[in-house]
């Protein structure tokens, strides 16, 4: 299996701020159909209105909603970075930047593993260790699962696209 060299922080930045677009985006279409469900059932009596005569205001009272629809939308935007880097190793972003997440042997990751890495990247706040470990290029979530994100050359990352 070929050797790549490891991400250094900036590089793993710019993927970052892309991703943290396109995590909005996903969140943002959740969100879209878990209220449009929520005002649905709203409105079709489904739901107890506890006296409230807008399903918006409901949410904003109601700590169980707001949970279990703020939870979906969570839930879709950890499910498109778990799913991608189980699939290939690259979200969409990463193959812009040319960077795949793998295990430290090369292979791919597992979902327990990517699930693991999601929770310990904390939000992307991981990945400043990477600037105090300029040798070996690990970010928290990349030393809690024993993975590591590889800059790919042009022609691998072509090659992992196709």
């Amino acid at each position: 299996m070929e050797s790549f060299p490891r991400a250094g922080f900036r590089r793993r930045m710019g993927s970052y701020l892309y991703d943290f677009l396109l995590a909005i985006a996903v969140y943002m279409c959740a969100g879209f159909l878990s209220f449009a469900v929520f005002g649905y059932l709203f409105n079709e009596g489904a739901i107890n209105n506890q006296g409230f005569e807008h399903a918006t205001d409901l949410l904003q009272h109601s700590l169980l909603y707001s949970f279990l629809i703020y939870g979906w939308n969570l839930f879709w935007v950890g499910f498109f970075f778990v799913y991608f880097w189980v699939k290939s190793g690259q979200t969409i972003s990463m193959r812009a930047w040319r960077l795949r997440v793998q295990n430290q042997d090369g292979t791919r990751i597992s979902a327990t593993t990517g699930l693991t890495r999601l929770v310990f990247s904390l939000f992307g706040l991981g990945n400043l260790l990477v600037i105090f470990d300029r040798k070996n290029k690990l970010s928290l979530q990349d030393r809690m699962t024993k993975t590591e994100v590889v800059v790919l050359t042009i022609e691998e990352n072509r090659a992992a696209m196709g």
